[in-house]
């Protein structure tokens, strides 16, 4: 993968590294989302731990519930994607009247995305949820109830979701990346507290388990939204933006036109996740509980990955509204050589750790053992991920919507969701075997990602044609 780099880059390896000044930029926008994912996915990692104390069935029906909830907020997330290109360019350049547009597109796709979700989930949830139960029927219905009681609850913590990710997201492309860390934070503590009482009945209060869990999921988003709103009331870009006002038909015309892609894109990559996972858990539920301990687990472990492809957004997005072009491209790459390097440290720890993460579950042997060895897959995974992750942010932040999507979730389900559906219909391979085969198959994926941003044919100032 060095070679990679030095190949494309055409200059040594110094040409790679930065100056003082250049971290120091990027470590301002990147720390604080570090910090804000460090603790979103320190959340879901404890709510999982705690849950899987619970048992496997328990575990299980939770697990299946998010991957669908998945796609709601991957959906949201593709939502805001496409007005904050060009937030992000406006705020570059300066235009207040540019961002205020932007911010009310967001918050009107969040809240159609919220309601239509709503209904989905209310007539279908149940439905959904048992595709991917393939076991004992007697273990399948007790973990179907586990799955509704808690989809039914998390429901009511939707629209609260979405509005959180508009201001959460409008603060961060405006220079703000510091109140949405804090809001997250909070939320954390409060939603950590509240499913360590509510799990297991401390305090005398009742033992409600999975219902809980969910009831402290909803409590903490709503508190994050009262910050993150309260923030935005205190920032100068975004406060005027509250106000109901028209929304200027050539700024709607022209993010729909870019971010249509991006939001169809996050819709079919996050389907054809979930229904990779559908394919895994054809090799039931012990293949299940693993695959959730390993994608929370690997979760946790990627928040620099994550951060770094937003921070990559923010800071190549801003300098392409500005005309710095050569700049916005030097950054660029050695953005994601510093990403690929972290990642790359990050995915020893995570190997070297995979035998004793899973053993803080209440799970069968069986899982145990398998979770170990799928986290040592992922580990090895995490820089190739690093590549196409930083690509896609990049190719995005250029305003290259349709690129993206063909990059993104074109290739995840023509090709990943394809070799997973061959694999479990028509072997009879055991899941590590079927794991390892699919995670192989994003390793093009990586060099194709490089190879495009080494092209540049990313660049492109979006707000000049407004």
């Amino acid at each position: 993968m060095f070679s990679v780099f030095l190949t494309l880059r055409g200059k040594d390896m110094k040409s790679l590294i930065g100056d003082k000044k250049f971290y120091r930029m990027v470590l301002i926008v990147c720390i604080p989302i570090v910090i804000q994912n460090g603790f979103t996915n320190l959340a879901s990692l404890l709510d999982n731990i705690m849950i899987g104390q619970l048992g496997t069935l328990s575990m299980s029906g939770v697990s299946i519930s998010n991957q669908l909830f998945q796609v709601f907020n991957v959906s949201v997330f593709g939502a805001m994607s496409g007005a904050g290109i060009f937030l992000a360019q406006f705020y570059g350049r300066g235009n207040r009247d540019g961002v205020h547009h932007c911010f009310r597109i967001k918050m009107l796709l969040g809240l159609l995305i919220s309601i239509l979700a709503i209904c989905i989930f209310k007539l279908l949830g149940p439905s959904l949820i048992s595709l991917y139960l393939n076991d004992d029927p007697t273990d399948s219905m007790t973990t179907l109830s586990f799955g509704k009681q808690y989809m039914d609850v998390m429901l009511i913590g939707l629209i609260p979701f979405a509005i959180t990710q508009v201001f959460s997201s409008s603060l961060r492309e405006t220079g703000n990346t510091v109140l949405p860390m804090k809001a997250s934070v909070i939320a954390v503590i409060v939603n950590f507290c509240i499913n360590y009482i509510l799990i297991f009945g401390h305090f005398g209060f009742p033992k409600l388990g999975v219902i809980g869990a969910a009831i402290g999921t909803v409590v903490s988003r709503i508190v994050e939204m009262g910050i993150n709103i309260a923030a935005g009331l205190n920032n100068n870009y975004l406060r005027d933006a509250m106000h109901l006002d028209k929304i200027s038909g050539d700024i709607f015309k022209n993010v729909v036109k870019r971010g249509m892609p991006l939001l169809c894109n996050e819709i079919l990559w996050s389907i054809s996740i979930a229904l990779i996972s559908q394919c895994y858990s054809t090799r039931g539920l012990s293949a299940v509980a693993a695959i959730n301990v390993t994608t929370t687990v690997t979760n946790f472990f990627m928040i620099i990955c994550y951060a770094m492809g937003n921070s990559i957004s923010i800071i190549v997005g801003q300098r392409l509204g500005a005309g710095e072009i050569e700049y916005a491209k030097d950054c660029d790459l050695k953005m994601v050589f510093m990403n690929f390097m972290m990642c790359l440290c990050i995915g020893v720890a995570l190997f070297l750790c995979s035998s004793f993460i899973p053993q803080i579950y209440n799970t069968s042997i069986e899982v145990k053992s398998l979770a170990t060895s799928l986290l040592r897959v992922s580990a090895c995974m995490l820089p190739i991920i690093s590549l196409y992750y930083s690509s896609y942010f990049t190719m995005r932040a250029g305003g290259k919507t349709l690129l993206t999507f063909f990059f993104d979730s074109g290739y995840t389900f023509i090709f990943t969701f394809m070799v997973a559906l061959c694999l479990t219909r028509f072997t009879n391979l055991p899941i590590f075997n079927v794991y390892l085969l699919v995670q192989c198959v994003d390793i093009p994926k990586a060099v194709l990602g490089i190879t495009l941003v080494k092209k540049g044919i990313w660049v492109h100032n979006i707000v000049n044609e407004l």
